[in-house]
């Protein structure tokens, strides 16, 4: 198990520096905001999401390899429907950031975005269910990212 276990971590690091590249190279180019009105509320909304699920974590640090952390799983707020929310929030803000500025390579940074975020997720909830065996039950019960779908 110490074998995965560090498998998955250096897997989440890398999810995380993809996650972070992508973003940093829509930005760069100044493809990740856009004037557009649409992509305005799908951005608020996204960092509405993303405060409400950090404030709603709580103190509890974050850690780049995706480790579980002390105190709990925690099943309020926005985690009462979304397992990922904050995942989700990133994946949204490039996903409108890639279509309001379509082409290409906006498209494959948003994609490089949503894939990392994916290996994370899956990262994070093997260490998650082994830390907290009750986890489980909580994602049996919980979308990943976009309720009714996935």
């Amino acid at each position: 198990m110490v074998e995965v276990s560090v498998m998955l971590k250096a897997l989440s690091i890398v999810g995380c520096v993809g996650m972070a590249a992508g973003l940093i190279t829509q930005f760069a180019p100044r493809n990740l905001f856009s004037s557009a009105p649409v992509a305005i509320a799908v951005q608020t909304g996204a960092g509405v999401l993303l405060l409400w699920a950090r404030v709603t974590f709580g103190r509890r640090s974050f850690h780049v390899t995706s480790n579980p952390t002390e105190g709990g799983l925690v099943t309020s707020g926005p985690y009462r429907h979304i397992g990922h929310p904050i995942y989700t929030a990133i994946c949204l803000f490039s996903g409108a950031g890639a279509v309001a500025h379509w082409s290409w390579k906006g498209g494959l940074l948003s994609g490089l975005v949503l894939g990392c975020a994916l290996g994370r997720i899956f990262c994070e909830e093997v260490m998650v269910a082994a830390r907290y065996p009750e986890y489980r039950q909580y994602a049996a019960k919980t979308w990943r990212m976009v309720p009714y779908v996935f």
